[in-house]
């Protein structure tokens, strides 16, 4: 498993600074309410890691950077697709009408394609992070649509969270902004996936790792012990 030790922070490191946040120690005390031992608590690791640990490694397994080349090479589009989707499929992570409109956009070969090639690029390509970032916004908004949109925040950053959870965090726009309202910071958002929101995103998370490794137990490994720090402020599920 990759550690967050390996995250750029030419993008969030600069602007998580020394600022204390009114609503960090209020935000650790309600994620103890439901996990005392942080994110050593065996509840938690059953509750919210482990499953998307699962994914993970499920995709290193398939879609690691070698394999994914070996599959692009051969041209074999589809099947990355297939388990791109399959590997999600497994998780709770996007809503059943999105993972719908997910699928139907992937039907086509010209779909599969799109998506196979750009997704590569995002994950392991060359350039600016906010360049490969744009660069996967306008690949999701350009697939087909037969019925439903795909542009949104879920389906532009799950395959990020379940590849590199080094690097990149899901955004579920409800739940993130309520945490972030309660943590005190002001996040960027609009409903339309764009560069500065995701940065705005990678600075927030950057910020709670920061407060949160002050203490015992709450060191994080990855993004999914931040996403799920963040989903235990936000979700209705959690509320004390």
């Amino acid at each position: 498993m990759a550690r967050l030790a390996s995250l750029s922070y030419a993008v969030t490191g600069a602007r998580a600074g020394n600022v204390n946040y009114l609503g960090a120690h209020r935000c650790r005390r309600h994620f103890e309410l439901f996990y005392p031992e942080g994110f050593a608590d065996e509840t938690y690791l059953v509750a919210e890691r482990a499953h998307k640990e699962r994914a993970h490694l499920e995709w290193q397994a398939e879609l690691g950077p070698i394999e994914f080349r070996k599959l692009l090479a051969r041209g074999e589009f589809r099947r990355i697709a297939d388990i791109a989707v399959r590997v999600e499929g497994r998780t709770n992570l996007l809503f059943s009408f999105e993972k719908m409109a997910l699928r139907d956009a992937l039907r086509t070969a010209a779909g599969a394609r799109l998506f196979a090639t750009e997704l590569y690029a995002f994950l392991w390509g060359r350039g600016t992070q906010q360049r490969k970032f744009e660069d996967w916004v306008q690949a999701v908004a350009d697939l087909p649509r037969p019925r439903a949109r795909v542009l949104t925040w879920p389906i532009v950053t799950v395959f990020g969270f379940l590849a590199r959870p080094d690097r990149h965090l899901l955004l579920k726009p409800m739940v993130t902004r309520r945490a972030a309202r309660r943590y005190g910071f002001d996040l960027e958002y609009a409903c339309e996936p764009c560069w500065p929101v995701y940065r705005s995103l990678l600075t927030f998370a950057a910020i709670v790792r920061r407060d949160l490794q002050r203490k015992p137990g709450f060191q994080p490994r990855d993004m999914i012990d931040l996403q799920s720090f963040i989903w235990v402020q936000g979700s209705p599920e959690y509320e004390s």
